[in-house]
């Protein structure tokens, strides 16, 4: 099993019980995010560290307040690390409004190119932010690799799967309510299907009383298996060779 979409740093235990508990699950990859500078620089440290871990770099659109040329000279610096394979999270959040949607957006376009001139794959973060968030991806990062990740737009997962773009699923689409999430998940493409914890947020629903960790991530890709009717072992297979694929690892 693998972990598309975790933050070690800011998970607990320790990167070392975290990293065994996970291989003790049967998590044999997980790609850790970066969301600032100093996180993104924990990201590759651990990844370093453990080699089941790979990182991600990025600026949150939470964190992108007064982006400028020297935050993307450091991203792009970053990223040119060998155990970086992905480029975010970035994308557009609306209902906090930490930052100032036109430093968002600013963010969110030096990521969408950095990830074009890198070759990596772009991982998108949107909440509230639906149409604006689809429009700048199809305005500027046609033929990149497009990571959904903590997939939220259920009714908009058509539009999505025509774009190509991958689609994540984090805990969240296991709780009683998330209906629509779950309804998603048995339709995405299984060449397109990804599973994450995003960690230590949205601990799936069978251990949810946890703080999340990458182990737990057996949980969400238990509970898809079951909503598309297939064996744990299938889905495990199908979302390790989609990794594999898009993230080269």
């Amino acid at each position: 099993m693998i972990d598309s979409h975790t933050h070690l740093h800011v998970c607990q235990p320790d990167d070392t019980e975290l990293v065994a508990a996970a291989v003790a699950a049967g998590v044999t990859r997980m790609l850790t995010v970066g969301t600032n500078g100093a996180t993104c620089r924990a990201a590759l440290l651990a990844a370093e560290r453990f080699p089941q871990v790979y990182a991600a770099i990025g600026r949150h659109p939470n964190e992108a307040t007064g982006f400028d040329d020297a935050d993307l000279a450091e991203l792009t610096a970053l990223a040119e690390h060998p155990r970086c394979r992905a480029i975010g999270e970035t994308g557009l959040d609306h209902y906090r409004d930490y930052a100032p949607r036109a430093d968002q957006e600013r963010a969110f376009a030096a990521q969408i190119a950095l990830a074009r001139t890198t070759g990596k794959p772009l991982v998108i973060h949107t909440r509230a932010a639906d149409d604006d968030t689809i429009d700048m991806l199809r305005e500027q990062a046609a033929g990149l690799d497009v990571i959904l990740h903590c997939f939220s737009m259920a009714a908009r997962l058509d539009e999505c799967v025509e774009h190509g773009w991958w689609i994540s699923f984090a805990g969240n689409v296991t709780y009683p309510k998330a209906q629509d999430l779950a309804a998603a998940a048995e339709r995405v493409p299984a060449e397109r299907l990804l599973v994450e914890t995003d960690a230590p947020y949205l601990t799936p629903q069978a251990v949810r009383k946890e703080r999340n960790q990458p182990a737990y991530v057996v949980h969400t890709a238990r509970f898809v298996a079951e909503r598309r009717g297939i064996a744990y072992e299938e889905l495990e297979q199908l979302v390790e060779r989609n990794a594999a694929a898009l993230l080269q690892w």
